[in-house]
């Protein structure tokens, strides 16, 4: 259960992530309030999750799952460049958090 929340936690990071991007600065109104409430949402899903786990592997995962799919994202949504060294790093980052999570 602990995990499912965590995921929860990590897609209104990713969803917060997006909204800025489509916040334009804060100059568009609607991107700009998304931000804050699915940042808001994302950190009080992670207070939850810290009750059932270790902060320091819940933070870890939180925040490396979420670089890792909004460097995906970007990439495929964004048209951000793509390369060799991008998806290798992606790659060990995605290795991290599994090692983090068999840690447990």
């Amino acid at each position: 259960m602990k995990w499912l929340i965590l995921a929860i936690g990590i897609i209104f990071e990713v969803l917060g992530t997006i909204s800025m991007k489509y916040a334009d600065g804060f100059t568009k109104l609607v991107p700009s309030i998304l931000v804050f409430l699915f940042y808001g949402i994302s950190l009080a899903v992670l207070v939850f999750v810290l009750e059932k786990m270790q902060v320091g592997i819940a933070y870890a995962i939180w925040a490396s799952a979420g670089t890792a799919l909004i460097a995906i994202i970007g990439m495929i949504w964004f048209h951000e460049s793509v390369s060799v060294l991008k998806l290798l790093s992606i790659s060990l980052i995605i290795l991290g958090i599994l090692g983090l999570e068999l840690s447990e």
